[in-house]
């Protein structure tokens, strides 16, 4: 379980079929088996050293998330799990990534180096945003500021932009999307309550069927 409160970056060393080699700081503080999200995507840390570890990429972690796209020198965004002790930050990220969405847009807003980040969100996922909800894009727990069709907008402060990789992001890139899990959890529940039969009208006919 994670927040999207990204804890650092990394430096893609390789990628090569399913095995990816990052290069991050972190890497002397993990121990085989630990978990970590890349970008938000939880994955399994191997033979982590100093300044290195690895990841098995799964075919379906390659289908369904950007890390396909990744190359030698690749910045990205790394979060170390939650501890029972650990503030809650952002929101609940299970590092389980629903899609991708497409960057449409990114820009300065002012001198302070705001930005106004904006994505086209995948059909399939519209209905599980909501203005002023939570997001993780790339791992990053995010607040939808705006919401038009299928763009979704969010604001982004100067912190945010300089310790993640949003800053070498541009348009056309994909970008990992994992939606809020209340939203998937209540659509599911939603699905299985029984809908009250609609009452049967009273008619003459019923009556004199009923004896009256």
């Amino acid at each position: 379980m994670f927040t999207g409160i990204v804890e650092a970056m990394g430096t893609v060393g390789e990628l090569k079929g399913g095995r990816l080699i990052l290069r991050t700081p972190l890497a002397a503080e993990l121990k085989e088996a630990d978990s970590i999200a890349v970008n938000g995507v939880c994955l399994t840390a191997l033979a982590p050293d100093k300044e290195t570890v690895q990841f098995d990429l799964s075919p379906e972690t390659l289908m369904r998330t950007n890390l396909h796209a990744l190359a030698p020198g690749s910045p990205v965004n790394l979060e170390r799990p939650l501890t029972p002790t650990s503030r809650l930050g952002g929101h609940i990220v299970q590092g389980h990534v629903d899609g991708v969405a497409e960057l449409v847009s990114y820009k300065r807003l002012d001198a302070e180096g705001n930005h106004w980040l904006a994505v086209r969100v995948p059909p399939e996922l519209q209905r599980y945003v909501a203005w002023k909800g939570s997001v993780a894009l790339d791992g990053i727990s995010l607040t939808i500021a705006s919401l038009e069709k299928h763009i979704l907008g969010v604001a982004i402060i100067p912190f945010t932009h300089t310790h993640t990789n949003l800053q070498v992001r541009k348009p056309g890139d994909l970008i990992n999307m994992e939606c809020d899990l209340i939203a998937r959890y209540l659509e599911r529940l939603m699905e299985n309550i029984e809908r009250p039969q609609p009452k049967e009208k009273l008619t003459v006919d019923r009556l004199i069927d009923e004896g009256f």
